[in-house]
């Protein structure tokens, strides 16, 4: 019989936004689980991927093992009845950790509905049906565009920059709406190199003051530029129409399906719903562009303010001692714990009716769970069935940070 606490072994992956060698800390937690054989090399290493999923999935490190079979096997011992009723017998859930050296390329992750066409029409390119709302969390600072502006702001900048009228489409009484928002990110899309470079060089011209407080766009524009080109269409349509955010370690976000987003820089804990489809149309080489037609149909306009973006860690009752955070998204595929102890400090978890991942970011410790101690530190990850009580417990002079996605 398997056991309902065991250690895992992951994977980094080499996209070029990542960070370089032992810059990435993708890389360096990915590192530190024992007997890999992983070894870091002077290349960029972006995402730790820590789920069941098909593409880069954990492995049981003491037999090598990936990690579905053996959920598959054991499923109503791992999974439990009320989360194989609910998402079938995987792991509704996909943990990551990512190190970002530049912009991820301009996105939005497609509905369910959507999602399940494209896996039909495409399955070797949508490899799942599922949609695919994702949080991401800030384990230091953190550069992010998301979600749309206020209509007013993205307005604003469109009549501050004359040039960028030409993809304003008409509109009836001269009001913007989200019809009018669609229908402009389309026209930037669509628009030819020669006239995206156009118009970035007038962003750049303009005077910070007809700017207002939006005036931040003229730092980041040559940054963007240089990481991709004056001919992406993704630096004017992130400038112009996206909150712009800059978080600190413990700030959060939540992105729900068709909302647009790109991340800039920083290393986070992202989580998301079991899937891998993406629709990308910026930030990216043009044969790499997906439908713009198909992205821009799908645009939904929540979040639209920051403050809609944001995603607030409360204190979670499941700690017994008050140690313990909950990212709870508007979602029912995964809340995240986190839990953070001093040396000495201990923290219970009650029992989850549902399976979990535990993995943690810095220190060290142990993690009781039922007859069983282990060694908890930086970059170890456990898969966790449900039912199971765990006590944990900082050592070190370090602090013990150990993060939690579930589902029940």
């Amino acid at each position: 019989m398997v056991s309902s606490v065991f250690q895992l072994q992951c994977s980094c992956n080499n996209y070029p936004w990542g960070r370089t060698g032992k810059d990435s800390l993708a890389a360096v937690l990915c590192s530190k689980t024992p007997n890999t054989g992983f070894k870091i090399e002077e290349q960029p290493y972006a995402e730790m991927w820590m789920g069941d999923y098909p593409v880069q999935p954990a492995k049981v490190l003491a037999t090598g093992e990936e990690l579905h079979p053996i959920i598959d096997a054991n499923k109503e011992t791992l999974l439990g009845k009320k989360c194989i009723d609910k998402f079938g017998g995987v792991l509704p859930f996909l943990p990551k950790v990512l190190s970002i050296a530049k912009a991820l390329p301009l996105q939005i992750h497609p509905n369910k509905e959507l999602s399940e066409k494209l896996h039909k029409e495409d399955p070797e390119k949508y490899t799942d049906p599922n949609h695919k709302p994702e949080i991401a969390v800030a384990l230091g600072p953190f550069e992010v565009f998301a979600g749309f502006k206020k209509t007013q702001d993205i307005k604003a900048m469109f009549e501050a920059v004359p040039a960028l009228g030409r993809f304003v489409p008409e509109q009836k009484g001269g009001q913007w709406d989200n019809e009018t928002l669609k229908a402009l990110c389309r026209n930037v899309l669509e628009a030819s190199d020669e006239s995206v470079k156009e118009c970035q060089d007038a962003l750049a011209k303009t005077e910070k003051g007809k700017l207002g407080n939006q005036a931040y766009m003229l730092d980041l524009l040559p940054r963007l530029q240089e990481q991709y080109s004056k001919q992406d269409p993704g630096t004017l349509v992130a400038l112009l129409t996206m909150n712009f955010l800059t978080l600190d370690a413990g700030d959060a976000i939540y992105v729900p399906a068709d909302a647009p987003h790109a991340y800039l820089s920083g290393n986070i804990v992202e989580c998301m719903a079991r899937s891998n489809n993406v629709l990308n149309t910026g930030f990216c080489p043009r044969a790499d562009r997906d439908s713009v037609a198909l992205f821009s149909a799908a645009l939904t306009f929540s979040p639209h303010n920051v403050d809609e973006v944001l995603l607030p860690a409360k204190k979670s009752d499941k700690g017994k001692n008050g140690n313990t955070e909950v990212y709870a998204p508007p979602m029912s595929e995964f809340d995240m714990l986190r839990t953070r102890l001093g040396r000495g400090e201990k923290e219970v978890v009650t029992a989850i009716a549902g399976p979990s991942i535990i993995f943690v970011t810095s220190g060290q410790g142990t993690m009781k769970a039922g007859d069983d101690t282990f060694d908890v530190r930086e970059g170890y990850i456990y898969f966790a069935g449900q039912g199971v009580e765990v006590e944990l417990e900082g050592q070190g002079s370090e602090q013990l940070d150990v993060w939690r996605p579930f589902a029940e």
